[in-house]
């Protein structure tokens, strides 16, 4: 069992054992997936990294050329 601790800023370091699992490196993005009480952990392809980096870019209902001509100045 691998165990990592939680700082006073809700941030924890990825233990070396999965890092190395996971082949991460710095800049890689992390998806958490959340069941029940378990969380699992994967690598973010770079392609998808960059889609998940606007949660809006999903939502097509908000992606009309009245929604973009309405929120253009922002």
């Amino acid at each position: 069992m691998i165990i990592s601790k939680i700082g006073p800023k809700a941030q924890t370091t990825i233990p070396g054992p999965v890092r190395t699992a996971l082949n991460l490196g710095v800049g890689d993005h992390l998806e958490f997936d959340i069941q029940g009480e378990r969380v699992f952990l994967k690598k973010v392809p770079e392609v998808q990294a960059e889609v998940k980096e606007d949660p809006f870019a999903l939502f097509s209902e908000w992606d009309s050329e009245a929604d973009r001509r309405a929120y253009a100045a922002f």
